[in-house]
């Protein structure tokens, strides 16, 4: 899927086709996030002003680099884990027999399908927190950057709790679909207000 085209990913997306989704959206837009970033860090490296920070700046590149392409990996998982929660929603349930084996097959399936959202949100809260870096150590001259990124992760750590959440309210164990969500709550509520500070900061940056 991301061998694909720009234009030929938005096409998918806006198609009938299952996949993508809004998971694979959430894990792209957060890839973007990350990648405006890392464009911030290399316009700070080699700077004589921001001489004092050079390591840090490489170090954040080499991690920004590899959530990138862990975040691109998992537009991917996110379409693999529906294909399965797909077909159970299509199979018979006229026996008592055949409904069972749907429901044991679904609850399989719907907490597998957590598993890539609950992933995309850890891997943003990693994007938001080097975020928070650059927006004191990079370059002022692309510091509307960083507010972009932040943003773009921001809003793909919520895509992905949205998703975590579609899925646990069709699980019958309950117990584990409250675990999964008070676990992405966490994560969200922690993340969003990160971001939001660092947005903020980004503010006032620019206005100086």
């Amino acid at each position: 899927m991301m061998e694909k085209s720009c234009r030929e990913f938005l096409d998918m997306l806006a198609s009938r086709a299952p996949v993508p989704g809004g998971g694979g959206a959430s894990a792209l837009a957060g890839a973007l996030g990350m990648a405006l970033g890392s464009m911030v860090g290399n316009l700070t490296l080699n700077k004589k002003k921001y001489e004092n920070v050079q390591d840090d700046i490489q170090g954040i590149l080499g991690r920004a680099s590899a959530l990138q392409q862990e975040l691109l990996v998992l537009v991917e998982k996110d379409a693999e884990v529906f294909a399965p929660l797909a077909r159970v929603y299509g199979l018979p349930k006229g026996t008592e027999e055949e409904k069972k084996i749907r429901k044991e097959e679904m609850e399989a399936a719907l907490g597998n399908a957590c598993s890539v959202p609950m992933k995309i949100m850890e891997k943003c809260l990693e994007c938001i927190d080097l975020h928070e870096e650059l927006s004191e150590k990079g370059t002022k001259m692309a510091i509307s950057d960083i507010g972009v990124g932040v943003l773009l992760c921001k809003s793909a750590l919520m895509g992905a709790q949205l998703n975590v959440q579609i899925n646990t309210s069709s699980m019958r164990n309950r117990t584990c679909a409250e675990e999964l969500n008070a676990r992405a709550a966490r994560m969200m509520e922690s993340g969003v207000r990160k971001a939001d500070l660092v947005y903020q900061g980004v503010e006032k940056r620019i206005a100086g």
